[in-house]
């Protein structure tokens, strides 16, 4: 589990000020739930997502999607596992393989977390941001993602990684914009 608590490169709750939300979150948590729910509830609906706003600049690093507000869905999973790791809740990266459009090539990685419960084991949350048609939630056991698979090459991806993928890591660090990340969203060949 050290790798699920650890801080990162990316996932860096050793910067100042990530470290400092992560205890104003904490502080008069009644559970770990509560405390789950307030790091979800805080990056799901304080941080803008890059596309929605149309927000630049692409962030990449927790404390940078917290320093700008903004990030897309890769960075805003980054940010809520470094509140979640700062607070020693095991916390990870899980991604799905989903259509951009409304069915159809072509594909992306959505980013979204997961994180181990003591009474529920790992769960997966989705801190993208709710909009119409997307109302994700914090409600173990049973999972509220803002996006379903509803075809075939669309996937769960069942990993839980410590770290983020390459592909994402090379998408926001790559391009300045948000629109340009939004050009070249990053997708994995499927092996599943």
């Amino acid at each position: 589990m050290q790798r699920f608590l650890s801080p990162s490169k990316y996932i860096d709750f050793d910067d100042p000020q990530v470290s400092a939300l992560a205890r104003d979150l904490a502080r008069g948590a009644t559970s770990e739930s509560d405390l789950v729910r307030r790091c979800f509830e805080f990056v799901r609906d304080e941080i803008r997502h890059s596309v929605d706003f149309k927000l630049n600049p692409v962030t990449c690093k927790a404390s940078d999607v917290l320093r700008y507000r903004t990030g897309y869905c890769y960075a805003k999973s980054h940010l809520l596992a470094a509140l979640l790791r700062a607070n020693r809740v095991p916390a990870g990266l899980c991604y799905q393989r989903l259509s951009v459009g409304d069915g159809g090539p072509p594909y992306c990685l959505h980013g979204l977390n997961a994180v181990h419960l003591q009474d529920h084991g790992w769960y997966r949350i989705d801190a993208r941001g709710n909009k119409p048609g997307v109302n994700a939630r914090f409600c173990p056991p049973d999972e509220a993602l803002a996006f379903f698979i509803h075809e075939a090459e669309e996937r769960d991806l069942p990993e839980i990684w410590a770290e983020p993928l390459a592909p994402v890591i090379e998408a926001l660090e790559r391009h300045e914009r948000y629109d340009e990340v939004l050009a070249n969203l990053p997708d994995v060949l499927l092996a599943y």
